[in-house]
């Protein structure tokens, strides 16, 4: 409700001409909405809200500080961006109602707030990757994005309907109540319900081969805006697909395992094989981005007691790892006026702090210690091989050796080439704080990860 008010406020900005307050409000608004957050952890019950059509747990608490501390570090990222007197509003708003549908995504209790959660979520995004009005690139990117995401609602909505079908509810507790005492008797449509969901859900999370759209709308898209769909959309989508599968469809596993396997073996290689051919940065991070969402899929494959907390840690440390890699993206292509990976030669000398920063943050998306990316592909391997899916973990393991190679590229032209630009590489105070912040973070989560995993969601 806060961050609503919040694009509620924005859109009053204009009218009631207080915008020179608006930046200043969002921030303090979503720190206060994650403490408000906090403070609903460890109730005695769900706090159901809506007629139980929303469910407040630990589940929805942790994520949704996630996402709201997320949202502060992103808008502290995309403020240079938000820089038209004309639309800067606009913008604002937009963020904001997309953020609320994230939110609702993590805590819904019934398949009518799934969808309302993703749809919140996905039209503000579909007008900000089209942002840039005067790029083809950014138009294209819109255009792509609302096809394909109109798409997979209708496989979405399509499972939705066969699973109330079979079960004659929409209610999550009513659903998992009713497979859970006709798992040995659920009709064959309940069953391709549960499929076309999946992939509705798969698009959404950019797994293989739900994931044609991303580079494309990733890169066209304005960095700002890309970095929001890499994060916060992730985030939601992950935690969504997992609260959805652990609450309703675990009974039905036998039927959904084996192609979340496929999907996720598909996801690691696709994605990090053809990460390492990429000229374009920031386009290589969208195919590194599809590769995390590869890892993430063990958790939802291995659905035990370490899952939840698993893909919590992981969304929050990639979720800063990334801000860090796309702010550094955003102030480099601004320098040079491109994203090629050339771009970054000699940046250390230019900037040793931009440098070394970005190094942590690719060390952590990498997975090496002792960064918080290492411990999150460490639970995430650990939760898979508990539940017995040793050789996907292997599969994990090799792809996350290949995406070291092209990780590393970009450390290799940061310290080892040298530049054809003379001129200064300078950055801003807001976008300084930013970068420090977040690489304490991703230290700090690397070197005591129990400050999210000894929670018990």
């Amino acid at each position: 409700m806060v961050i609503a008010g919040l694009g509620v406020i924005a859109m009053l900005s204009e009218i009631f001409s207080f915008k020179k307050l608006l930046y200043p409000l969002v921030l303090l608004g979503l720190l206060a909405a994650a403490v408000l957050a906090g403070l609903d952890w460890n109730h005695d019950t769900r706090i159901p809200l809506f007629g139980n059509m929303i469910m407040f747990d630990n589940f929805s608490a942790a994520f949704t500080i996630v996402l709201s501390f997320t949202g502060f570090l992103w808008f502290i990222m995309a403020r240079d961006s938000f820089n038209e007197e004309s639309s800067l509003t606009d913008h604002y708003a937009l963020a904001l109602f997309s953020l609320a549908g994230a939110v609702v995504m993590v805590s819904f209790g019934n398949m009518t707030m799934l969808f309302l959660g993703i749809e919140i979520l996905s039209i503000p995004l579909y007008v900000l990757a089209g942002s840039r009005k005067t790029d083809v690139h950014s138009n294209e990117a819109a255009f792509k994005y609302f096809l394909m995401g109109a798409f997979a609602s209708g496989f979405l909505l399509f499972g939705i309907a066969l699973v109330y079908g079979a079960t004659g509810s929409f209610d999550i507790p009513k659903i998992s109540l009713y497979v859970a005492e006709h798992a040995t008797n659920l009709p064959g449509f309940f069953y391709a319900g549960v499929l076309m969901m999946l992939a509705g859900m798969a698009f959404k999370v950019s797994a293989v081969p739900f994931h044609f759209w991303a580079p494309d709308v990733y890169q066209g898209s304005p960095t700002t805006i890309t970095a929001f769909m890499a994060t916060i959309v992730k985030t939601a989508a992950f935690a969504a697909l997992f609260r959805l599968f652990s609450n309703c469809f675990i009974p039905a596993a036998t039927t959904w395992s084996g192609v979340v396997w496929t999907l996720a073996a598909l996801t690691l290689l696709t994605g990090n094989i053809t990460a390492v051919y990429q000229q374009s940065a920031k386009r290589m991070l969208a195919y590194s981005s599809i590769a995390h969402a590869g890892y993430m899929m063990l958790a939802i494959l291995a659905m035990n007691k370490f899952s939840a907390t698993a893909v919590l840690y992981y969304t929050a440390s990639y979720s800063v790892s990334t801000i860090v890699s796309f702010t550094v993206l955003q102030l480099v292509a601004a320098h040079k006026g491109s994203d090629l990976l050339e771009s970054f030669n000699g940046l250390a000398k230019k900037n040793s702090f931009v440098a070394v920063v970005m190094t942590i943050a690719i060390l952590s998306l990498a997975g090496i210690p002792v960064t918080a990316g290492f411990f999150a592909k460490y639970y995430i391997f650990t939760s898979a091989i508990d539940s017995g899916f040793t050789a996907l973990v292997i599969i994990a393991v090799i792809a996350s050796l290949i995406g070291v190679y092209y990780y590393f590229m970009i450390i290799i032209n940061m310290f080892f080439k040298e530049s054809t630009d003379d001129s200064p590489f300078v950055i801003g105070a807001a976008h300084r704080f930013l970068l420090i912040v977040c690489t304490l973070l991703i230290l700090a989560l690397g070197l005591f990860p129990d400050i999210i995993l000894r929670f018990w969601i």
